[in-house]
């Protein structure tokens, strides 16, 4: 954190990753840290650790619309549908240890953002 070549690192690694959970492992690190001790871990003693995982990416969302809405002033539920299905896909390929570690970085990132774009596409229906 604050070091010069931070931001460009995040996108190396998460970009990268060669699974859609190491995506996420490696994507905002700081922002991971504060939804896993606050959001992730109270669900997990309440629910099963796969929905835990996905209702934090709900929460997620909710907290990216929450400013969308203060600065609209209106409802407004965009990242809250996307995420929610980025979640359960990470849930899902997880289950079924669905793996693309090609020794070609430039693939593994564009399966990574085809997958994020895939979910927006899916979400478009329940956004509001």
């Amino acid at each position: 954190m604050g070091h010069n070549r931070s931001l460009q690192n995040m996108l190396k690694r998460s970009l990268g990753a060669g699974t859609f959970a190491g995506f996420w492992q490696y994507w905002n690190p700081i922002w991971s840290y504060y939804l896993g001790k606050y959001i992730f871990k109270p669900l997990k003693k309440v629910f099963p650790v796969a929905l835990s995982l996905v209702l934090t990416f709900v929460v997620c969302g909710f907290i990216h619309d929450l400013v969308i809405m203060g600065i609209r002033k209106e409802l407004a539920l965009v990242f809250t549908p996307w995420f929610l299905l980025m979640g359960t896909w990470v849930v899902v390929s997880e289950r079924f240890n669905l793996q693309y570690n090609f020794p070609n970085w430039v693939s593994r990132a564009v399966i990574n953002l085809i997958t994020i774009v895939i979910c927006f596409w899916l979400a478009g229906p329940l956004m509001l």
